[in-house]
Parts: C-alpha cells; structure tokens; sequence
C-alpha cells in the first residue's frame, strides 16, 4: 500500500512541477552575458583609445564593470537583470562584484562592522583564496619548470 502511494505522489508532483524553457532560458542568458560582454569590450575600446596598452586597458575595463555591477547591485537592479538573464548575468565579472556585494546589502541592518563588514565576502572569500592559492602555485610550477 505504501509504494502505491508513494508511486501517485510521485505522479502527482510529475503532473505539476513546472516544466523549465530550456530554449528560453538559454536564448536570455545569452542575450544579457553578450550585453555585459558588449559593454564590457566598449569600456575596453574606450581605454584604449585613450593611449593605453591593451593588458592596461583590460585591467581599467574589469574595475569599472566590477563597479558598475556593486552599484547595480546596491541599487537592487543586478537582481531583476539576474532574474531574466540567469546564468549570463551571474557568470561576467559583474556577476562577482554582485557576488560580494548583495550578502553585504542584506545584513547592512545589522550594523557595519557586524553586518556589512563580516558578510562581505561569504561568498566570494573563497573564490579570492582559491584564484589566489592558484596563481601562486602555477607561478611556482612556472617558475620550476623554466626558471627564475
């Protein structure tokens, strides 16, 4: 008797539960990834126009979209274009700087150094110390394998 059951629930649940629009979900998530990137590669343009050399550009162009994605995120914009954009928002270095950010926003009530301060990098403290952990090791492997 109880595998019946549990074998309707199950059909029950199969009936009902939301069907994802694969096609869709991948057609906005390029459509906003492409945005940021196409933003990205204009702020990009901009620096390099600018008399810059191409790695002094690119470094220029990652912090402003680092800053434009705290900003949009500290605005509460970052959530309604991650809403529609999915992974395409939360993939660009934009989808970092919300990373840091937004658990920041959320416990600001509690005070800056409790709240602010001590959730800032909940999510991406991890990130930071394994890119961190990384670039020293494959420097070191540089390093070893071709010398100083």
């Amino acid at each position: 008797m109880g595998d019946l059951q549990g074998a309707q629930f199950q059909a029950t649940v199969e009936a009902v539960r939301p069907k994802p629009d694969y096609i869709g979900n991948a057609l906005r998530a390029f459509l906003v990834g492409g945005l940021i990137a196409l933003l990205g590669q204009g702020v990009t343009e901009y620096f390099l126009a600018a008399g810059y050399t191409t790695p002094q550009a690119g470094a220029r162009a990652a912090v402003v979209m680092v800053f434009l994605g705290a900003i949009l995120t500290g605005l509460g914009w970052y959530d309604r274009i991650a809403q529609f954009g999915g992974a395409g928002a939360a993939i660009p270095v934009t989808g970092f700087a919300n990373a840091v950010v937004a658990p920041a926003m959320e416990t600001h009530p509690e005070g800056t150094v409790m709240g602010t301060g001590s959730q800032l990098f909940t999510v991406a403290g991890p990130v930071i110390t394994y890119a961190v952990v990384a670039g020293v090791l494959s420097a070191l492997a540089r390093w070893l394998v071709l010398g100083g």
